[in-house]
């Protein structure tokens, strides 16, 4: 489990962890809802469990 939620994402797949397009996924990561990505030389990742806090947050402001 704890492997799991390191794992790093590119930007596709964590579009596809949360239903949405690429290019709103990356709105999300400008507009501050999505963490920025850790960049590695000239690619950028995302920890799995850096995306699955950010959705914990949108739920809970909204009172889940």
């Amino acid at each position: 489990m704890q492997a799991e939620m390191n794992r790093l994402l590119r930007d596709t797949d964590a579009a596809a962890l949360l239903s949405c397009s690429r290019s709103t996924f990356w709105r999300r990561v400008a507009d501050g809802t999505i963490p920025r990505p850790i960049r590695l030389g000239g690619i950028s990742r995302w920890r799995a469990a850096d995306i699955e806090r950010a959705v914990a947050e949108a739920e809970e402001r909204r009172g889940w």
